[in-house]
């Protein structure tokens, strides 16, 4: 771990040094702003929930005075007045922070997260630009901004920050070009290490998240703005094409996994736990296990209730849009509430109602509802494991409702 932190504090000397001679080379040292370094700084996934996608920062040094500053968009104040019910309601404050860059990016090489540096090639007046913008962006008055997570997060901030500075650079060869994926893909393949992130993040976002994006959409995820930024180029003073990139290291290495390439396709596990839940449930009903049936019953329609008014809940009252409009609530239904006297009637070996079973069936009909939504031309959600998970069994749990002959 020591290692880790002489590495981190190491990035004074490598923003000193690390550009300093390419650039020396190609931008005329008297100029205003030659004795600025840019760099971006891309830190990988931490191992906490908010961690999971990656972060960045803009550093900026003055080899003049020696100061190093890193302008950190990531940082939130669990402090901040109705802090939990602004998150819930959506309405999260963020806020654009200059620290000292040593200290700054040691507190990353602590908890196992790989730090990368790209200095950037930036012409002297651009530098000048960029660094005089953040630091008017860093004043209390200018620092907060309304946090999204797919629209203005951390990412976007910095991405926005560069592409202003390069005249439209960024957005010219990112806007329009099809990232060949969607915000949910993306989520996807970050919080599949977190299995109860995974299937939250995959349950609660609804048919904004399923939408294609395109490549400047895409660099909400920092790891992908690293890629873009590397693959930029511009021209020098004497109209030499030059990379954007002057040179990139890797300051600190991850002792935790980079996230996957690709989302899992985990469709079989769902449809595996879906037709076994349900099989069991049928099995308890022919070897008349009432009480561990209603005990199932009572458990499986309680999660599909309440997962359903969270979900209403999202839809209806935060300003969560990637949450609105979800079609899963056809299958984390609130009706399924309704239920629990059956679930009850049948610990005590009585027989549901005539009301209950129309409940049931209701419910397994908007289940199928959410399945045939797909064939019609309407906004597209990617729920099928979702479907394939819940539909067998609220049709085996209105089956467990059925009278029994004899």
């Amino acid at each position: 771990m020591s290692r880790r932190l002489v590495a981190a504090a190491g990035l004074l000397l490598a923003l000193s040094h690390g550009a300093a001679a390419q650039q020396a080379a190609r931008w005329n040292p008297g100029q205003d702003g030659a004795s600025l370094e840019i760099a971006l700084v891309t830190i990988g996934p931490g191992s906490i929930y908010w961690e999971r996608f990656g972060h960045n920062a803009i550093a900026v040094r003055d080899t003049a005075s020696g100061r190093s500053v890193l302008y950190n968009y990531g940082m939130f104040d669990f402090g901040q007045a109705n802090f939990l019910l602004n998150f819930v309601r959506g309405r999260m404050q963020y806020q654009l922070v200059a620290q000292d860059a040593g200290a700054d990016l040691a507190s990353y090489g602590l908890t196992g997260r790989r730090v990368d540096v790209q200095h950037l090639n930036l012409p002297p007046a651009q530098r000048v630009a960029l660094r005089d913008f953040l630091a008017w962006n860093a004043r209390p008055e200018n620092a907060g901004y309304r946090y999204d997570y797919f629209l203005d997060n951390c990412s976007t901030r910095v991405r926005d920050a560069l592409d202003k500075v390069l005249g439209g650079m960024l957005a010219g060869n990112t806007l329009g070009q099809s990232a060949g994926t969607t915000f949910r893909r993306e989520t996807q393949r970050l919080t599949a290490p977190v299995p109860w992130l995974y299937l939250g993040t995959h349950a609660g976002l609804g048919p904004f998240t399923d939408t294609p994006i395109d490549r400047w959409q895409a660099a909400f995820v920092p790891m992908t703005l690293q890629e873009q930024v590397r693959n930029l180029g511009l021209s020098d003073d004497d109209g030499r094409a030059i990379p954007l990139v002057a040179k990139e290291e890797r300051l600190l290495e991850a002792t935790i996994a980079d996230p996957l390439a690709e989302p899992p396709a985990w469709r079989w596990r769902f449809t595996a736990v879906g037709l076994a839940v349900a099989g069991l449930l049928l099995g308890m009903r022919a070897l008349r296990w009432r009480r561990t049936l209603a005990l199932a019953a009572t458990t499986l329609w309680l999660f599909a209730g309440l997962g359903g008014v969270l979900l209403l809940g999202l839809w209806f009252g935060t300003d969560h849009a990637s949450a609105w409009r979800n079609q899963n609530v056809l299958l984390f239904n609130p009706l399924a509430l309704l239920l629990l006297p059956a679930a009850a009637a049948c610990w005590k070996g009585a027989m549901a109602g005539r009301a209950s079973r129309v409940v049931a069936l209701i419910v397994v009909f908007l289940s199928a509802a959410a399945a045939m939504i797909k064939l019609l031309p309407l906004e597209w959600q990617d729920n099928g494991d979702w479907i394939a998970l819940w539909l067998p069994i609220h049709v085996a749990l209105a089956a467990a409702l059925a009278p029994r002959k004899g």
